[in-house]
């Protein structure tokens, strides 16, 4: 019997949802930095090529980038006619508005993992910094013309507080709404 592409698909997505959940309680059980993605692999009852044919590195399980259609979106949600800054600003809050229950705490599970290895948080800068071009493009794209460099430059600032705001929530473990810790932050600016 021949698969269709449906089942691929739903295969793909099943065994990259049991790599993901594999890792996580790996990682909060071990630590992210004990762990290899050879155990990883092992514990996922997959290959380790397939594990790189889900995950480019250890690090996308934990810290995961949107994707440039998320971020087009995310730019056409809003009114064009705000101001740049509040467009970033409630393009951060629509963003966290639309994760269910499950996707807010798989984000803590993962941001607390990201907040405790000093690694991973130096290397949030160059995820925030990937994100910020995505809705830079996203703009540009709607705009129809590039973004000048003093809009990209805010956009860089703004992900970057929107980054701190993330870890101040993971550092506090979610004890406060991260969205509050999104107003205070971008406040400050």
């Amino acid at each position: 019997m021949t698969e269709t592409p449906d089942w691929r698909a739903r295969r793909w997505a099943a065994t990259h949802q049991r790599i993901y959940g594999t890792a996580i309680e790996l990682f909060l059980e071990h630590g992210y930095e004990a762990v290899n993605v050879g155990q990883i692999a092992r514990a996922a009852e997959v290959s380790v090529p397939t594990f790189y044919a889900h995950y480019p590195s250890k690090e996308h399980l934990v810290m995961q980038l949107p994707t440039a259609e998320e971020m087009t979106a995310l730019v056409a949600a809003l009114p064009p006619d705000l101001p740049l800054r509040e467009r970033v600003r409630n393009a951060a809050l629509l963003w966290v508005s639309t994760w269910s229950p499950e996707d807010h705490e798989a984000t803590l599970v993962r941001w607390r993992i990201i907040a405790g290895v000093p690694s991973l948080r130096t290397r949030a800068a160059e995820f925030e910094r990937v994100t910020a071009g995505l809705l830079s493009d996203a703009l540009a794209a709607e705009s129809g013309r590039p973004l000048p460099p003093g809009d990209a430059i805010v956009v860089n600032v703004y992900m970057a507080t929107f980054t701190t705001a993330v870890l101040a929530w993971a550092d506090g473990n979610g004890e406060r709404k991260l969205e509050e810790l999104i107003d205070e932050a971008f406040d400050v600016l």
